[in-house]
């Protein structure tokens, strides 16, 4: 795990910028504490730090160069099977001079360039470079588990792991609306969008390549859309297989190893499979002491135990969790807004104090419908007396008090967000479930709101999608896991030089999990079915039937105390709101008002997105 970051100059104009290349590298040190390397030639040049996992040599330092000095690779990410690869390789008579997994990618591409794209098995971000024929190429994993960001103008081609990275070459700063209005409704920027005008992301399954002055992208993967034949039975077996194996490619390491075990179904099924293949599993966790609700610690104890696990949990107080939130918001180059990043960021920096590669269960609830809106959809294609009385009743749901910080109050807020959603076309119902707040809100909210609130981001609507379980969970691999759940892992593990293997994202299982029928995952009340079938005799009874638990950082306590300046007289006082002139102050005064009220909604969600976002302005565009 790495970052990097280069340009790739079509003029001289361009080349100038070249003098930024070392300072750009060096932010990105959280990401690579270990080692950096910089390469450049006349127009191009490439940074790269260093966290060694495999091969922690010298030999396998970056940028990584061929014997004949022409090739250059810089590589964030980890090929599970690089062994098998280079075996191939050697076959084929390459010679090779250290154990990395970078020297294999780097023999594929000189011989095969992006044809050998699909033969990768892990997640990466990289670019490639042919001196000789002044050829750069640069391609993301499948789903989106590395960040690529992209800057182009007439002069010159910047890239880099991190937005940051690319703001040290000097480029313009400027707001994209148009991702502005995205992020208020879905609290995180969807497909390629960036913040900054002018940056965008390299899509996941994709390759960029720059080649005689002229640049073209390309997919190398798509998501599955064949149906399978399998039984059930066959298909729980085969699934049993393939995460095994998964699980084992994700084991090699030359550096201490770990797995986050929080005591829900997916961590505690990637936990016990790592268990069978280690002497001693190193497993760790976050307990929440004055949150009993979403405390899960007794039972990732309880699953620890019955694996054999070493278990190490961290108990935070609220303070703890607040003592971090600064440290989360200037590590941000552009607003992200899932609160549930503050946990993540935690459990990181401690589980670096133990081990610097780690195991999570993330991937499993968009594969086999482990969300609410997934038993939401089910619902509404099974329609019975609870469906007609959730929908029937709209009109008490939407004068209940609602909330996120109460259990009977989050229920409330739950049906009427279902009811709201049941009387939409099937995109707009997935969109309506997937956000945080429709367009209107945007409208209200934004000064000057981008003519249309464009919906093209909604990958419902783009696939021409009947209203199915796996129909739901293809935008969801499209959407939420690149948006939010994988850039959520990715930037608070990198912000504590950790990283972080997510097997359930094995592009063998994912192909696989979208042969199932709907029918295989979600089945009444009982989501995720095939993969709690499948490893019902491998972990403790009961662990199954528990409810879903996530963690709700406690925000509407915090706006009410703690963050109440932060609000009130700093980043969403009406002085600076009107002197800023990107937001109007009514919507927010009004969302203030509400969250003093007994029905707060997701108004403590907007808020939050609000901070995070002006903690970002006030830092690049209006620093004190």
């Amino acid at each position: 795990m790495c970052g990097i970051t280069g340009i790739y100059a079509f003029n001289e104009v361009g080349r100038f910028n070249m003098i930024n290349l070392a300072i750009a590298t060096e932010i990105l040190a959280s990401r690579g504490p270990d080692n950096q390397g910089i390469f450049h030639n006349h127009n191009v040049g490439l940074g790269h730090r260093r966290l060694s996992i495999i091969d922690t040599s010298p030999m396998a330092h970056q940028p990584m160069t061929d014997a004949t000095n022409r090739y250059h690779l810089i590589f964030n990410g980890e090929i599970y099977n690089f062994e098998a690869l280079r075996t191939q390789l050697q076959q084929q008579g390459v010679a090779f001079i250290s154990h990395s997994d970078t020297e294999v990618l780097l023999h594929l591409l000189i011989t095969q360039q992006e044809k050998c794209l699909p033969k990768l098995n892990g997640f990466f971000a990289f670019a490639f470079y042919d001196s000789r024929e002044n050829t750069l190429l640069m391609a993301r994993d499948r789903y989106g588990i590395k960040p690529l960001h992209i800057y182009q103008d007439e002069d010159k081609l910047l890239f880099a792991s991190e937005v940051k990275s690319i703001l040290a070459y000097g480029i313009p700063k400027q707001l994209n609306t148009q991702a502005l209005a995205q992020y208020l409704q879905l609290n995180y920027l969807p497909g390629g969008l960036s913040m900054w005008q002018g940056i965008r992301k390299l899509l996941p399954g994709n390759y960029l390549k720059i080649a005689q002055g002229k640049i073209s992208e390309h997919p190398y993967y798509n998501l599955n859309q064949t149906t399978g034949n399998q039984s059930f039975i066959q298909a729980k077996a085969s699934l049993k297989t393939l995460l095994e194996q998964a699980v084992t490619d994700r084991l090699v390491s030359d550096v201490p190893l770990g797995a986050f075990l929080s005591g829900g179904v997916d961590s505690s099924i990637i936990s016990a499979l790592a268990a069978r293949h280690l002497d001693t599993l190193n497993t760790y966790s976050i307990g929440y002491k004055d949150e009993p609700y979403f405390d899960e610690t007794e039972h990732a104890n309880r699953v620890a135990r019955h694996i054999g696990a070493n278990h190490t949990v961290f108990k935070l107080t609220n303070n703890d969790l607040l003592n971090h939130v600064y440290d989360v918001l200037d590590y941000l180059d552009e607003p992200f807004a899932d609160s549930s990043a503050l946990a993540v960021y935690i459990l990181s920096k401690e589980t670096r104090k133990a081990v610097t590669v780690a195991l999570s269960g993330d991937g499993a609830d968009e594969l086999f419908a482990g969300y609410n809106k997934h038993r939401a959809i089910y619902k509404m294609l099974h329609q019975n007396w609870q469906t007609w009385m959730a929908t029937g009743l709209s009109g008490l749901w939407s004068i209940l008090p609602a909330s996120r910080n109460n259990p009977a109050t989050n229920v409330f807020r739950q049906l009427n967000r279902f009811a709201t959603a049941a009387k939409l076309s099937p995109a707009e119902r997935y969109w309506a479930w997937a956000a945080i707040a429709d367009a209107r809100y945007v409208s209200a909210i934004m000064a000057n709101p981008p003519r249309q609130i464009d919906t093209a981001y909604n990958p419902f609507t783009l696939q021409n999608s009947t209203e199915q379980i796996t129909d739901t969970l293809r935008a969801d691999a499209l959407l939420v896991l690149p948006g939010d759940m994988l850039t959520k892992v990715d930037l608070m593990s990198m912000a504590n030089s950790l990283e972080v293997r997510v097997p359930f994202l094995d592009h063998r299982i994912v192909d696989f999990a979208f042969t199932l029928p709907d029918a295989f995952k979600i089945n009444g009340h009982n989501r995720k079915y095939i993969l709690k079938e499948a490893f019902a005799q491998d972990l403790p009874a009961g662990l199954f039937n528990r409810k879903k638990h996530g963690f709700e950082v406690p925000l509407l306590s915090w706006f009410k105390n703690e963050l109440y300046e932060l609000i009130h007289h700093d980043v969403l006082a009406q002085s600076f709101i009107k002197e800023q002139g990107v937001f109007n102050y009514p919507a927010i005064a009004h969302l203030k008002q509400q969250l003093q009220s007994t029905n707060p909604g997701d108004a403590p969600a907007k808020i939050w997105a609000l901070i995070v976002f002006q903690w970002w302005w006030k830092k690049y565009f209006n620093p004190a």
